[in-house]
């Protein structure tokens, strides 16, 4: 059960209070987890009504946003959207907006799921961020990482992993497991207690790569569907 959204007691999330401080914080300290509070005006669930209905994930690129019948609120919604896009892109980033009706599932034959629905931290082999905001519906959530272990790790699923590699430990085996991204992904520990990313807020969250000074902002997608999220920057799993 996601509690509430910015658990006080916990020191890797800072807040901030401009694009701008989000943008030029540094992840030191431990904290892996930027957030700049926002209240949203307009009605953005129009928009997802407007699209209509779809399966899996349906980009709005901003033709197709300019192309939406809405009333003022939902229109008001809209250049909130608008304004994040070329906000970002003014800034060399590469934002996305998606009406996300389900993520595709992994059957993955091990029984270890590498969706995002799975809590996982995001990879890159260079120095790279995520941005994330949902404007509408389930939003993303976050693990603690100290509440948090490595599925790799858990003996069982480490069994199971290795009988479908069909080998022995090793480094060939690490690679199997870097390949797959079953390394990036984890489990909550007993009493893990995670927390919402609300709806609305601008969040910059740290990924795994050789060069990251803090561990990676652990988090996952909700099941629930049709929201429209804004913006997917940066490199995920």
């Amino acid at each position: 059960m996601t509690e509430h959204i910015f658990p006080p007691d916990y020191a890797r999330i800072k807040m901030v209070q401009s694009f701008a401080e989000l943008l030029a914080t540094p992840f030191t300290d431990g904290v892996n987890a930027l957030c700049w509070a926002r209240t949203l005006t307009g009605d953005f669930a129009e928009i997802v009504t407007a699209v209509g209905e779809s399966e899996g994930i349906a980009n709005l690129d901003e033709e197709t946003l300019q192309s939406l019948t809405l009333s003022e609120v939902g229109k008001a919604a809209r250049d909130v959207v608008l304004a994040d896009l070329r906000l970002l892109r003014a800034h060399g980033l590469a934002p996305a907006v998606d009406c996300i009706a389900n993520y595709p599932r992994d059957d993955d034959p091990a029984g270890v799921a590498t969706d995002v629905y799975s809590f996982h931290a995001d990879s890159a082999p260079v120095a790279a961020e995520t941005y994330l905001c949902t404007y509408s519906g389930a939003c993303s959530e976050g693990l603690r990482n100290e509440q948090a272990v490595r599925r790799i790790d858990v003996p069982e699923t480490r069994a199971q992993l290795l009988a479908l590699y069909g080998g022995e430990e090793g480094g060939a085996f690490d690679v199997f497991l870097r390949e797959h991204c079953y390394d990036l992904h984890y489990a909550p520990v007993a009493g893990a207690r995670p927390y919402s990313f609300g709806v609305g807020h601008l969040w910059r969250i740290a990924i795994a790569h050789p060069d990251c000074p803090v561990p990676p902002c652990i988090h996952r997608a909700q099941a629930e569907a049709r929201c429209p999220c804004c913006p997917r920057c940066g490199c995920g799993t």
